[in-house]
């Protein structure tokens, strides 16, 4: 290679000892003269910004640092609550971030919900669906002694009722009680796949 082409200039090797830390900040520790290289937050309220240290300052710094410096305990934990969500505000589900008491219909959500969609309830006991019955959901209903329309709790009770008067031990290990059991079970569990229950 010629030393006088224009490849040659464009050259650059990386700098070395003296030269690299002549090139690096100073670092900003009262007195040092040392290349300031490893960064450190200057502190709450002033996120984004940084000292820059020498690895023995910032090691010093970093023994020393408090973020919390001067805040009381029940600050501190109020924080540590917050930075859970992000320090974002939050509200019960199926409300917005007003109040809860601003007049508005649905209950202070600010909007009107009559089928109450984010909160599930819709004003009335939860039924059965309205949907039409399948033969077999209402087979099942029928081996529990129901008739269509009923809801949740009584389909439960009726299930609790039929199980302890069919149990075998309520009978003396009669078998046709047996079989009753095994029918009454076989059709709850039918419900409760069908989402009845």
């Amino acid at each position: 290679m010629k030393l006088d082409s224009k490849h040659f200039d464009s050259l650059r090797a990386k700098p070395t000892g003296e030269v690299a830390r002549a090139a690096a900040p100073t670092c900003q520790w009262k007195g040092c003269l040392s290349a300031g290289l490893y960064r450190a937050p200057m502190g709450r309220g002033q996120e984004g910004k940084y000292y820059l240290f020498c690895l023995d300052h910032v090691r010093q710094f970093n023994a020393s640092y408090n973020y919390f410096d001067g805040w009381s305990n029940a600050e501190v934990e109020a924080f540590q609550k917050d930075a859970v969500i992000g320090h974002r505000p939050t509200w019960r589900t199926g409300f917005s971030g007003g109040d809860g008491g601003n007049g508005h219909k649905g209950g202070g959500r600010g909007f009107e919900d009559p089928h109450a969609v984010p909160t599930g309830r819709a004003g009335r006991s939860r039924t059965a669906p309205s949907r039409k019955l399948k033969p077999l959901e209402r087979k099942s209903l029928e081996a529990l002694g129901l008739a269509e329309g009923v809801d949740r709790a009584q389909i439960k009770a009726r299930f609790k009722e039929l199980v302890k008067r069919h149990h075998p031990d309520a009978n003396g290990g009669d078998k046709r009680s047996e079989n009753k059991l095994r029918e009454i079970i076989q059709a709850y569990n039918y419900l409760k796949q069908a989402g009845l229950v």
